[in-house]
């Protein structure tokens, strides 16, 4: 008998159902921190541009076109100019810390 009662009121959209709503935190106000992107995007604005796009070698090897087609030995060249120009700290450094571990086994 339950079922047939439910089936019997008019239909509403979940968005419309007061009782849900009450209970629900689908309408509450979602803390939006996105930290991954925007630390990527600060990246791309600050570091990237001013240490790769902004050199002249790299402006002569791939001019900016509008439907350029992405390449991986454009990328590895940017990567090369970036890690020149980037601030090498050596106590941070991943290989430096793993060379730095005792061996298991010597």
């Amino acid at each position: 008998m339950t079922l047939i009662g439910c089936s019997t009121q008019t239909l509403q959209t979940p968005s419309e159902n007061k009782a849900l709503n009450s209970i629900s935190k689908s309408n509450a106000k979602k803390k939006n921190s996105y930290y991954m992107q925007n630390a990527t995007d600060s990246f791309l604005k600050n570091e990237w541009k001013e240490k790769v796009l902004e050199d002249k070698e790299i402006k002569e090897k791939y001019p900016e076109k509008e439907n350029h087609p992405f390449t991986l030995q454009e990328y590895v060249d940017k990567v090369e100019v970036y890690s020149g120009k980037a601030d090498a700290n050596k106590s941070r450094s991943n290989v430096s810390k793993l060379q730095s571990m005792p061996v298991i086994g010597e």
